[in-house]
């Protein structure tokens, strides 16, 4: 079980350093189109790059159907069901946070976006998912090294910070369906739904309210195309995949290390050198995800010998 678990949190890295890196795309690409167009067009390339995978795999396991062709019927049935309410959440928690941005700092788009690790566990115990006091302590913790990673002037609160705020609530509730139906679904079928689902849900506004034309979309090819295929198509997949079996809480801890891969991208790509402020902010959002991985002392581990399989 540990070493599922920790493969999974493994997943959830690797999702998080694809997203700290799309943080520039999404940047970028918001430059050239609106944010409804943006995200419309990379929620459907996401979902295109699904297709030839799911078609490979049902031809590789095509033998089976006849034996478990009722039990495939229901995974199905979960399927969508998972996939269209994820792909409402996506939508509407990606929109939030991009019409956000353009009205807030990106320091405080990133600090408030990634508030979702505190909301997951409240949101939770509505549902049953308790948590250990070391993942509340990493909860906690991880707040306070986003505060000092992402806010360098005086807080103070405007529109821009109540859609993303709202993006934040949404993104909460996202990983929380993830977490209830990730175990019943196949992950890539049900990020396939919830892409072409988020995309149809984007297009309307894209066409009504921002009128995109192709020359807007070449010239924005290349972060639209990052944000498409890694950061949708890849990540997320990754995401949905990575929960399963994982508490949501911790999850959602890893997934906030998007925030400081995004200040190790600057380092990388950009050249630009921390300040001692967002370096504490690092070392505190590390300190709590590894204080979530440690054992609940108020919990008694099994002793079978095969527990750690």
């Amino acid at each position: 079980m540990k070493t599922r678990q920790m493969k999974n949190a493994g997943i959830l890295l690797l999702t998080a350093i694809i997203w700290g890196f799309a943080f520039v795309a999404q940047s970028v690409g918001m430059d050239y189109v609106g944010p409804f167009t943006f995200n419309c067009v990379r929620l459907f390339i996401g979902a295109l790059v699904l297709l030839p995978y799911i078609a490979l795999s049902d031809k590789l396991n095509g033998t089976d159907t006849g034996k478990q062709g009722e039990k495939k019927h229901k995974t199905g049935r979960e399927e969508w069901i998972g996939g269209i309410c994820c792909g409402f959440a996506l939508a509407t928690a990606s929109c939030l946070q991009q019409i956000g941005i353009m009205h807030t700092t990106v320091g405080k788009a990133g600090f408030i976006t990634a508030c979702y690790i505190l909301l997951v566990p409240i949101f939770g115990l509505f549902f049953h998912k308790k948590c250990g006091i070391l993942v509340w302590i990493g909860v906690i913790l991880a707040v306070i090294g986003l505060y000092f990673l992402c806010i360098n002037e005086n807080l103070t609160i405007g529109r821009g910070d109540i859609m993303v705020f709202l993006c934040a609530i949404v993104f909460a509730i996202h990983i929380l369906v993830i977490d209830h139906f990730s175990p019943k679904t196949d992950g890539v079928r049900m990020s396939c739904i919830q892409f072409f689902v988020s995309g149809v849900l984007c297009l309307g506004p894209a066409l009504i309210l921002e009128h995109p034309h192709l020359g807007q979309l070449l010239a924005a090819w290349q972060p639209i195309l990052y944000a498409g295929v890694l950061s949708c198509g890849v990540a997320y997949t990754l995401q949905i995949i990575g929960q399963k079996g994982m508490n949501p809480t911790v999850a959602s801890l890893i997934l906030s290390l998007e925030s400081v891969i995004s200040v190790l991208a600057g380092i990388l790509v950009l050249r630009e050198m921390p300040t001692a402020r967002e370096v504490l902010g690092c070392v505190l959002m590390f300190t709590a995800i590894l204080l979530a991985q440690l054992p609940d002392p108020g919990k008694k581990e099994p002793s079978s010998p095969q527990a750690d399989e």
